[in-house]
């Protein structure tokens, strides 16, 4: 018993040099407790961009429980709005007759962030852009899906990032 105890400490000891640490969001943000996200402006060619990165958006809120998801930002003690402002899908490899093998889509968003007072919080700018590949195929199914499924993701990695760049910004 005295051993585990030993060792549980020499681990925690030798762990908390790693630079790694516990992420706690109740202290961020502390008069927030309610967000709104509303619907994402899409000022792209790509249909339904919007709704796919607003069920992201969504998820990641409700996935990290840090606060309560409500539909009226008028009860919202944080409102969430945007505009999807690029999408772009390009070539990334070729085939040795000149077959796209690979495309790469390019997502760029504009997110305010405002507070029930007003205040409107500054986000990092590099969470609010990415890209993903996915690979082709002569099936235009697939092509479809394969697409879809890289849009997806790329909404989910940006969603994550917007809810972290919100907790994890400098407090001035």
């Amino acid at each position: 018993m005295v051993r585990l105890g030993l060792a549980l400490a020499l681990a925690l000891g030798l762990s908390s040099g790693c630079g790694y640490q516990v992420v706690r969001y109740e202290n961020a943000l502390p008069d927030v407790q309610r967000v709104a996200i509303q619907a994402f402006e899409n000022d792209t060619f790509e249909p339904e961009i919007d709704r796919i990165f607003a069920d992201s958006l969504q998820r990641e809120f409700l996935r990290r429980g840090s606060l309560r998801l409500v539909d009226d930002p008028e009860v919202a003690d944080l409102v969430v709005q945007g505009i999807i402002s690029e999408l772009n899908i390009i070539s990334r490899s070729f085939s040795s007759i000149s077959f796209a093998l690979e495309y790469e889509v390019r997502m760029r968003l504009l997110v305010v962030v405002a507070q029930k007072d007003g205040t409107v919080l500054e986000l990092d700018t590099n969470a609010l852009q990415d890209s993903e590949l996915y690979l082709a195929s002569a099936d235009v199914e697939v092509a479809r899906t394969n697409r879809e499924e890289a849009l997806r993701r790329l909404s989910g990695v940006l969603a994550s990032r917007i809810h972290d760049s919100i907790f994890e910004r400098e407090i001035p």
